[in-house]
């Protein structure tokens, strides 16, 4: 089983936070938690409840995954929206280009973060 790393976890929610243009005061509102308690789970150095987690995900609306593991896995239900995979091929297609367009959000986001 993979270990945690608390460090990394809070610079992934401090990445989208920033993607989405809002200040750790906005988040730590939405989430119901103070902005210090925020500052340090983003730096790491506090471990949030999992009640916590699930918000932090619901504000940023991303996939606890992402969040955890730095990793997107797409869900049946997202491909779907695409188009209804009718073959193996196409639903590998769509899981192909979901995992593309997860690559080059995540390599924008950094690139916003350098700046």
């Amino acid at each position: 089983m993979k270990e945690l790393d608390y460090a990394r976890m809070g610079m992934r929610i401090r990445q989208v936070r920033k993607v989405k243009g809002w200040s750790q005061e906005e988040l730590a509102k939405k989430c119901g938690i103070s902005m210090s308690f925020l500052g340090h789970i983003e730096r790491g150095t506090r471990i949030m409840s999992l009640e916590t987690f699930v918000s932090i995900c619901g504000a940023l609306e991303t996939d606890a995954d992402e969040l955890l593991w730095g990793e997107v896995r797409p869900s049946d239900a997202v491909l779907e929206l695409w188009a209804p995979p009718r073959t193996q091929d196409a639903k590998q297609m769509h899981t192909d280009s979901y995992a593309m367009y997860v690559k080059i959000m995540k390599s924008v986001a950094e690139i916003m973060s350098e700046a």
